[in-house]
């Protein structure tokens, strides 16, 4: 008799996860698809797979191609990131294109090892964060997932869950901050200050179902 329910849960559970294709963002051999605000120069591509963030402030939007689009509801990001002593960085999700600041509408997931900024990797910023210890280091690669199902945003480092945030139902925001919310949007990687150096490789994204 107990059977049933737990089929029914592993079943509820599945469904739940269906996740299309791994769609690619970036594999290192140029940025189409990708649009910079502010200062274009801020992103690189180096050694043949990389992308250097480095320059100041500036947002690197994913705008789409043909085959990619550029807009995502439920989701899974992922990339490999890297930082550097004192650096800091960020990836917006439901977000849109403007051509100056910081990015009004999504949410940030931040990237940030040893900034003086307290919040560290895998922060949802300002919203649920991570205090003082980072589960990154400096110079060394990392996996970095953000899974977005509904209302909830669940960030992954190395394949560990190390952030979770389900956004309220009745969910009320300051006008300064009314965009801060789950919707569908695009994404964009975040050029902090021109002494934060970060680095992305193979940055993919699935839908979920």
């Amino acid at each position: 008799m107990k059977i049933i329910p737990t089929i029914g849960i592993l079943l509820a559970t599945a469904a739940a996860t269906l996740a299309g294709d791994w769609q690619t963002l970036f594999d290192g051999s140029s940025l189409d698809g990708w649009k910079a605000s502010e200062k274009e120069g801020c992103f690189s591509i180096v050694d043949g797979d990389t992308l250097k963030v480095e320059g100041g402030r500036s947002h690197l939007f994913w705008m789409g191609t043909d085959s990619i689009p550029g807009t995502f509801t439920d989701f899974e990001f992922s990339a490999k990131v890297k930082t550097t002593k004192g650096s800091n960085g960020g990836i917006f999700f439901h977000t849109v294109y403007q051509e100056t600041g910081w990015p009004k509408q999504g949410y940030e997931a931040q990237v940030n090892t040893t900034h003086k900024d307290q919040r560290k990797t895998a922060s949802i910023y300002a919203v649920k964060d991570v205090m003082n210890d980072a589960p990154s280091k400096d110079n060394e690669w990392f996996n970095y997932l953000i899974r977005v199902k509904g209302k909830t945003i669940t960030i992954l480092i190395d394949g560990k869950v190390v952030n979770e945030y389900t956004e309220p139902a009745d969910l009320q925001l300051p006008e300064k901050f009314k965009d801060r919310k789950l919707s569908s949007g695009t994404f964009a990687l975040q050029g902090h200050d021109p002494k934060s150096i970060t680095y992305y490789q193979d940055i993919k994204v699935r839908e979920l179902k």
